[in-house]
């Protein structure tokens, strides 16, 4: 058996899948094969890592046991790189899901441009610098190819629920939180960094700058002012597993003022727990709150964690908005649905220009 797409559907390369149980590929090709992306057929896993070099290594032989499985079960084919893909199926179309090292998203986006996508799917941030992300973009436009982002907070509930709240009462502030779930020690934190080493705000509160590029008018240019939290927040220097230290903040939390007279705040804690939330104030009073997961979502949650146990705690508080954003992605590239609340490449540029423009702006401040 060999996976192939149907009528409605494209056909998915996932470039990246990681290791089971931790990687964001994996989980992607998990809700894929299991159908709840109806427009998309994962037909391609190319991972050049655990299919290479890092066969022995950690994760290895749990990636080979997945591979095998997927293969046996769904007819996925896995590559060890994209030059290995066979041509695009007779009136299909492509989609490239790129979901492996930012640092490599530039090399991959061309590559998934020669061999047939149309569409290219990429996770946040897109690439490392503003510079290759711009490039990136050019090269893309001149192809005839979209890009759209894996910005999946842009189509969240417990975001539009508060935008609504804080449109309908006049003087709402609006506070994007966002938690995760590593260990608050050296160890934990310095092993973070280094796997992230993008950064805070290029990498976890990516998702909320990005919401606030999309929704609450926020440019480099546009932005008043920028300041930081000193009693929440913190930065760190810490070695990682490779002895190598990195600086980053394990918790940030800043309120930026724009030019067209917008507030909002951003709350960001390494070590919060699972549950991310947005909530709005009055008078510096809390009037309202939508958490993620929400007690809709908490159902969901725990069979997941039966169904995954082990999984990243984040996938299945997310769960829903990975499916809408995959959805709407390969929607669009099979059927030529417009992707409504997606984010574009041109939204994930100027995300991350403010990314830039504030970790160091910030690392000042909390020195």
């Amino acid at each position: 058996m060999v996976a192939a797409a149907e009528d409605g559907q494209c056909e998915v390369v996932l470039v990246g899948c990681g290791c089971p149980l931790r990687g964001m590929g994996w989980y992607h090709a998990e809700q894929m094969v299991k159908d709840k992306c109806p427009a998309a057929k994962l037909c391609f896993v190319v991972e050049p890592w655990f299919l290479g070099g890092g066969a022995k290594g950690p994760g290895g032989p749990e990636f080979a046991e997945y591979a095998a499985k997927a293969k046996a079960d769904h007819g996925v084919q896995f590559l060890t790189s994209m030059g290995d893909l066979p041509p695009v199926a007779e009136g299909k179309k492509r989609l490239a899901l790129v979901s492996g090292r930012t640092a490599d998203n530039p090399r991959l986006l061309e590559e998934s441009i020669a061999n047939g996508c149309t569409t290219i799917y990429l996770e946040k941030p897109g690439a490392p610098s503003v510079g290759e992300l711009q490039t990136m973009r050019d090269k893309a436009k001149e192809a005839g190819v979209e890009v759209l982002m894996g910005y999946n907070k842009n189509v969240c509930k417990y975001v539009s629920k508060a935008r609504d709240y804080a449109a309908a009462n006049e003087g709402s502030h609006v506070t994007l939180v966002s938690n995760n779930t590593y260990e608050p020690n050296a160890e934990s934190l310095g092993e973070c960094f280094e796997r992230n080493a993008e950064g805070m705000l290029k990498n976890m509160a990516i998702h909320e700058l990005a919401l606030l590029v999309s929704f609450f008018d926020v440019t480099v240019e546009n932005i008043e002012s920028a300041v930081a939290d000193k009693d929440f927040s913190c930065c760190q220097t810490l070695k990682g597993p490779s002895g190598k230290e990195w600086t980053d903040f394990d918790k940030i939390k800043f309120t930026i003022k724009t030019k067209t007279g917008k507030e909002v705040s951003v709350q960001a804690d390494r070590c919060g727990g699972d549950v991310s939330y947005a909530k709005v104030e009055i008078d510096d009073k809390e009037a309202f709150r939508h958490s993620m997961p929400d007690d809709e979502d908490k159902a969901n949650v725990t069979t997941l964690e039966k169904e995954y146990p082990g999984a990243m705690p984040y996938f299945f508080s997310q769960d829903p908005d990975y499916i809408t954003v995959k959805q709407k992605v390969a929607d669009f590239c099979a059927n030529g649905v417009e992707p409504a609340g997606i984010a574009t490449i041109g939204i994930a540029i100027e995300t991350l220009r403010v990314a830039e423009h504030l970790t160091p702006l910030f690392t000042e401040q909390l020195k």
